[in-house]
Formats: C-alpha cells, sequence, structure tokens
C-alpha cells in the first residue's frame, strides 16, 4: 500500500509531517510505503540518513502550498502543483492509495471530489469522526464536508457512517441519532423533519429518533447525524470542553494543596493528563471522508506526529475492511429494494 501525506498542510507542517511518517515505519508491511508531497526543499533536511527512510519514504516534489485560509476551488485552480492538488492527483492515477492532509479541509474535500469524484451512488461525500465519551465512543457525520444537506443526504451518511462505525467500534447494529432542538419527531427545521422520515422508512438503519445536543455523552446512541456546519461547531465546542472542564477541576483541586499533600497534587494532575489524552484527537488520527472514491483522511489544523501516524493506521484499516466496497454494496441494496 502506498499513502500520500501532504507534507505542507497543516499548522505545524511540515515538521511533525515528517516525524508522524518517519514513527509509522512500525506500522508499514515490506511492500507498504509512504509518499511525502511537498516542498522537497523544507522536507529532506527534516529526514535522517538516506539509509533510515528510503526504504520505506519516497519524497514527491510539489512547489506550491495552499494556505488554511484560501478558498478551496479557486486555490485548487491557481495553485496545480501544490502538495494538495498533486496528492489527488496522484491517488487519481493510482499512485497512491490512500492519503492523508492536516490542511485546508475545503480545499481537501474539493480535491477529492474533483480528482477522485464520488462513489457510485453517493451524492455528497461526508467527514466522520468518532468521539470518546463516558458511556463509550460516539461517531458524528458530517463534520465539516457538506454544509447545505439535503434530507437524503443525511440518509446516506447514516448507511455509510453506520458501515465504518461497525468496522471500527465493532457495533453490529450502532444506534443512530438525528441531532435536533427537541426529541418530539415533530421538531427541527425541514431538514430534520426531512430526515426524520427517511430514516424512521429505512428498516436497515437502527434509528432511535431525534437526539439533543446533550445526549452525545449520554450513550444513547452510536452514530449521531447533522449537516456539516453544525457537526464541526459541534466538535469543536467538545474539543474545548473537554479540555477547559478537566483543567479547570485540576487549578480547584490543587489549588490549596502543599507540603505532604502535594503529592496528591501531583497525582490529581497526572489522572487528569489520562483523562485529556483520551479526548485528544492525535489519539484518533483524522477522519474519514466518506462516500469519494479512494481513501482520504483529513486530520485537524494542529494534528502533530502522533496524529500523522495514527492516521497512516486508520489508512490502513480503511483499505483493509474495504470500507469503500461495502458502501457500495449496501447502496446498491438500497437502491435494488427501493425499486422492489
Amino acid at each position: 500500500m502506498r499513502i500520500g501525506i501532504d507534507a505542507m498542510g497543516g499548522d505545524l507542517a511540515p515538521a511533525e509531517q515528517v516525524k508522524g511518517a518517519l514513527l509509522a515505519r512500525s506500522l508499514l508491511g515490506p511492500r507498504d510505503r509512504i509518499v511525502l508531497i511537498g516542498d522537497e526543499r523544507r522536507i529532506l533536511p527534516l529526514l535522517p540518513g538516506p539509509r533510515k527512510w528510503q526504504d520505506y519514504i519516497d519524497v514527491r516534489h510539489a512547489p506550491q502550498v495552499i494556505g488554511m485560509d484560501e478558498p478551496p476551488v479557486e486555490s485548487l485552480r491557481a495553485k496545480p502543483e501544490s502538495s494538495l492538488a498533486v496528492m489527488a492527483e496522484m491517488h487519481r492515477d493510482g499512485a497512491l492509495d490512500a492519503c492523508i492532509s492536516a490542511g485546508n479541509t475545503g480545499a481537501f474535500v474539493a480535491a477529492a471530489q474533483m480528482r477522485l469524484r464520488r462513489l457510485r451512488g453517493v451524492h455528497r461525500p461526508g467527514i466522520v469522526i468518532i468521539t470518546p465519551t463516558f458511556k463509550g465512543p460516539v461517531a458524528l457525520c458530517d463534520v465539516g464536508s457538506n454544509v447545505n444537506c439535503r434530507p437524503q443526504h443525511l440518509h446516506q451518511y447514516a448507511v455509510m457512517a453506520g458501515i465504518y462505525v461497525q468496522t471500527v467500534c465493532h457495533i453490529s447494529q450502532p444506534r443512530v441519532g438525528l441531532l435536533s432542538v427537541g426529541q418530539e419527531n415533530a421538531k427541527g427545521n425541514p431538514l430534520v423533519r426531512g430526515t426524520h422520515e427517511l430514516l424512521r422508512k429505512d428498516p436497515g438503519i437502527n434509528f432511535v429518533g431525534n437526539v439533543e445536543g446533550r445526549d452525545l455523552f449520554r450513550g444513547i446512541c452510536d452514530l449521531i447525524l447533522c449537516d456539516g456546519f453544525v457537526g464541526n461547531v459541534v466538535l469543536k465546542l467538545v474539543e474545548g470542553m473537554a479540555e477547559g472542564v478537566i483543567n479547570g477541576l485540576v487549578r480547584e483541586l490543587t489549588a490549596n494543596l502543599t507540603g505532604a499533600w502535594g503529592l496528591l497534587g501531583s497525582k490529581i494532575k497526572k489522572t487528569a493528563k489520562t483523562i485529556l489524552n483520551n479526548y485528544d484527537f492525535n489519539e484518533y488520527g483524522g477522519a474519514p471522508l466518506l462516500g469519494v472514491n479512494g481513501i482520504c483522511v483529513i486530520c485537524h489544523g494542529v494534528t502533530d506526529y502522533r496524529g500523522i501516524m495514527n492516521a497512516v493506521r486508520g489508512a490502513m484499516v480503511f483499505a483493509e475492511k474495504r470500507i469503500n466496497d461495502r458502501i457500495m454494496e449496501m447502496l446498491a441494496a438500497t437502491r435494488g429494494a427501493a425499486h422492489v
């Protein structure tokens, strides 16, 4: 398997991307390779002696970089030699089997759709993330790919993300909830009400009804559906809340601990760090873009080397479990059932 990494994408590029690629060696088989795509003048100095990396890493020069704040489609057209554009083209042409980026999410999604195209039957790709909770992992889809959703899009997210949850979380029949402003069936905007009707009528989806934002941590469902705008806001809120609440508790609990009690303060801080690690996006390594004809893993803009390494792991699992094949099979079965 050949896995491409956008070495110039992200706030910490290219240093963390290169370090993550080096550490991912332990995940690779003898025929697997990582391709770092970007400005080789900045990449090569970060690599150790040739014999330590050339047996599993290649470098593909791409002189242009798409910034985090650049408009997606326009930047791809204006910068055809950018690391993102080159990586997507390599994947399209079969030179790569998967691609990873912590760069401009909109540009990555646009490049995937323009170069790789969508899987047969897919209306809109969606980004799915796994969020750890005290009741177990919960998936959220979409978190930023499609901000102008229709009910049919969210219905397909239930199918595609449901397959992903089955595979990654080992849940045979994931419970699917629809994010709304109330649990009552009639609550929500036209998008929510229309989606609710489609999900309710689909016997292949274990639909538990509408859920509210607070239900994300209550263990009510395994997969929550929403449009990309709402999902991205929820994602960033969860990240900030976890860090803020835990750090606030540590400050309060350790503020007046001195002398012999100082050891207790150290243990509290150590425990808090362990809990925070459970919510660290770097431990999950990115979110797959479901519905495109390839494997695309989207990472947080401040992803460090651990996140890059785990994104490599995630891409390999995605390929090994044939998730795209399973999505197409399920969508084909759904279309067939609809015409019976």
